[in-house]
């Protein structure tokens, strides 16, 4: 009953556009009162501070960074051009193209809106330009842009592992697979569309373009090898390789592509600790209620009224997908991540469920829902840029979400599909 109460307060404040970070804190620590007494806020501010201050957590903002410094040196159109120059030839190709680019710049930025702003901004005008349908780009650049929180690096990831007490690297390695996959099939699906609706050919394949758009992208092409090579091989952690990407990004745009002057790099920090203040103020939020809740023992309530109804692995990870899918369509990533995994890890452990493959099943599930209104913050984005009616879109957008479906009930019950690796090379 409590917990109902804490569920309507939340919803309630952020339906009159109270910020979710600042309504979790908000609720938790009126409960917290209401329930311990006044004697608990001296312990506020130092729960939320150390829940803030894990070092994993410092890759956050670096990737962050790292992200606006690539979005503002000509990093993405370089991308754009070696990915039209490889896939042009194909039926729809600027399709082929918008997703292939997403998933090279995925491994660089691990955020999709960002993802979004700088493949969308490119290749939405020129898709319609084209002559394919407004409703069509926007939805293919929209779901291409989710792969960037399942293909490491992904900060969605690293806020799961933190949550979970699990390790990041394996969670980027884990995600690997999956992230192809759903590459391909929304490949698959831009395909059937193309040959559907005669969507054009971009260009004829010529090696001497695809060599001169791989030489300009050259340097933009070893930023992945960089960042995951570093943290894979174990050379770096996550966090040292979110700093490693910082340099690098710094270094191709100002000492190679010289596209980096001192007014840029001032509106990209200024962009990244924006977007970093929002991402540790719902850490610190999430660190407070997740504390509150362990003290009145919910997750292990939750656990024992789940565990009373089934005590079969594949139910109750049927349960979960179907929770954290609905979940999706109300809060963000971050948001979800933090207010939900410290409350249902006792259950997965209890089940005996690898950390890293629900970690990814999580991780698809609310990619899932960054598509799906009334939130759907990557789909938001990709429509204010392309001006194009939401639910047009989703009519469209639906058959790539399917794809994304498929993925996350693959990953789900063939767990081999993300283990693998973490099978070969961690175990």
């Amino acid at each position: 009953m409590l917990l109902l109460i804490m569920v309507v307060a939340l919803f309630a404040l952020v339906l009159i556009n109270v910020p979710i970070a600042v309504a979790l804190a908000v609720v938790t620590v009126v409960t917290m009162v209401a329930t311990q007494g006044v004697d608990v806020l001296p312990n506020v501010a130092l729960v939320m501070y150390t829940g803030a201050t894990k070092f994993p957590l410092i890759a956050i903002p670096l990737f962050i960074l790292a992200g606006a410094i690539m979005n503002a040196t000509g990093i993405s159109r370089r991308l754009i051009a070696f990915a039209s120059a490889m896939l042009g030839f194909i039926r729809g190709g600027l399709a082929m193209v918008n997703i292939g680019a997403s998933m090279f710049f995925a491994e660089i930025s691990g955020s999709a809106v960002a993802d979004v702003a700088a493949i969308g901004s490119i290749l939405i005008p020129a898709m319609k330009k084209k002559g394919y349908p407004v409703a069509f780009a926007t939805a293919v650049t929209s779901s291409a842009a989710t792969l960037a929180v399942i293909i490491p690096p992904s900060i969605p990831m690293i806020l799961y592992a933190v949550m979970a007490d699990t390790s990041v690297t394996q969670m980027f390695v884990a995600g690997v697979i999956p992230g192809v996959l759903g590459g391909l099939g929304l490949m698959g699906v831009s395909y059937l569309f193309a040959r559907r609706y005669n969507y054009p050919v971009e260009e004829v394949f010529n090696l001497c373009n695809v060599w001169r758009t791989f030489k300009d992208a050259a340097w933009a092409l070893t930023l992945p090898f960089i960042i995951l090579g570093g943290i894979f091989s174990g050379w770096v952690t996550a966090t040292e390789g979110a700093g490693l990407a910082v340099f690098a990004a710094l270094f191709i745009g100002v000492a190679i592509y010289r596209e980096l002057d001192a007014k840029q790099l001032v509106k990209s920090v200024i962009e990244g600790g924006e977007q970093t203040a929002v991402v540790m103020l719902l850490v610190a939020s999430s660190a407070l209620i997740g504390v509150y809740l362990t003290e009145i023992r919910m997750p292990q309530a939750l656990a024992q009224g789940i565990l009373a109804v089934t005590d079969s692995q594949w139910v109750v990870l049927a349960i979960l997908n179907v929770f954290f899918l609905v979940i999706g369509l109300f809060l963000h990533s971050a948001a979800a991540i933090i207010l939900v995994v410290p409350i249902v890890m006792p259950l997965v452990l209890q089940m005996g469920i690898d950390p890293v493959h629900f970690g990814i099943i999580v991780t698809i599930n609310l990619g899932i829902g960054q598509q799906t209104p009334p939130v759907a913050s990557v789909l938001m984005a990709a429509c204010a840029i392309s001006k194009a009616d939401i639910w047009e879109v989703t009519k469209v957008n639906v058959w790539f979400i399917g794809v994304l479906v498929a993925v996350l009930l693959l990953v789900t019950y063939v767990p081999i599909v993300a283990l693998l690796p973490i099978e070969l090379f961690y175990r």
